[in-house]
């Protein structure tokens, strides 16, 4: 069983950054893809970033390319989401999870472990 807490959410202004992280207990995440997503109210959770366990792969939603940046440390058990130039269409509650051990995908449905979320709302 994996462990997953989210922290760094906040309230911050259009064009501002945050810095969120997710650590892990329970099990160390050098095996373990990571990904981060979002839901909006009275919206679907969506797919936000992803990282391949040894770090040397990510992906990421059209929505936030070239704004957010996934990164991790292993020797942290962490893994981050740097966000910024933020927009009003980025306020969400911001969730890690993981598919499991040596799994890579952007699909929601196959994420097996979710941490309780951090939100993060950016004011216009």
């Amino acid at each position: 069983q994996v462990q997953l807490v989210e922290s760094g959410g906040g309230l911050v202004q259009a064009g501002g950054s945050l810095r969120l992280s997710c650590t892990a207990s329970g099990r160390t995440l050098s095996s373990y893809s990571m990904g981060w997503f979002r839901q909006a109210p009275g919206k679907e959770r969506e797919f936000v970033a992803v990282i391949r366990w040894s770090g040397d792969r990510t992906d990421y939603a059209d929505s936030v390319k070239g704004r957010f940046t996934i990164s991790r440390d292993n020797a942290k058990n962490t893994v981050y989401l740097q966000m910024n130039s933020l927009k009003p269409e980025d306020t969400a509650v911001y969730y890690c999870a993981t598919p499991g051990v040596y799994a890579y995908t952007v699909s929601v449905d196959r994420y097996k472990y979710w941490g309780q979320g951090t939100q993060v709302t950016v004011s216009s």
